[in-house]
């Protein structure tokens, strides 16, 4: 869909540890990640391949790398904006990293529909998914207070901030630049030998 997706323009999962960690540390370290099948991993692969990675629940990265268990970890939620506090090192921002090479914003989540519905009821679900969308973000207070119904003792500032990075005008609809950066996306995937068949998306509203 056009709608629903979660990017970050200028900023996205990162990767933290105790210290600066050089390419060849890097290279020997043991890095927890949120799973196998993430864009998050996705993405560290492009930025480089063949790393000694663990998979580990996203909330319990941030504890993990804290605690010696791991040497680094690929952050995805709101320890983004508060690894500090843990006393780690941002050392890299997968969002910047792609945004330098691309000038894209990073695609790390979507919703999709089934072909199987055919053009008019994906085209029905689609905009029925878009409203709902629009009404949230109409309707700001009273969306994140049910979401942090939701949330991990999340203080309502924080909430609210790290709601604001990925839910945005390309949540309502991605357009012209984050249909490219699917495909961009998919494709680099493809050339780096990560997929071994080209994801050629298409794309409803």
């Amino acid at each position: 869909m056009s709608c629903g997706a979660s990017m970050g323009y200028k900023y996205g999962p990162i990767l933290v540890a105790k210290k600066a960690l050089s390419d060849q540390e890097l290279r020997q370290s043991l890095i927890a990640i949120p799973g196998e099948m993430t864009t998050a991993y996705l993405v560290l692969q492009l930025f480089q391949k063949n790393l000694n990675v663990t998979v580990c629940p996203f909330d319990e990265i941030l504890d993990a790398v804290a605690s010696g268990a791991v040497d680094a970890g690929l952050l995805i939620h709101e320890g983004q904006l508060t690894y500090e506090k843990s006393g780690l090192h941002k050392n890299v921002d997968l969002g910047q990293w792609w945004y330098d090479m691309t000038s894209l914003p990073l695609p790390l989540g979507g919703s999709v529909v089934r072909r199987d519905l055919g053009a008019m009821r994906m085209r029905e679900v689609t905009q029925i998914l878009k409203l709902s969308i629009l009404y949230s973000l109409q309707h700001r207070e009273e969306a994140l207070k049910y979401a942090l119904s939701f949330a991990r003792d999340m203080e309502k500032d924080l909430a609210d901030r790290y709601v604001g990075m990925y839910v945005n005008d390309l949540t309502v609809d991605c357009g012209d630049e984050g249909r490219d950066a699917v495909r961009t996306l998919f494709k680099m995937a493809y050339d780096k030998g990560i997929y071994d068949k080209l994801i050629e998306p298409d794309f409803i509203g």
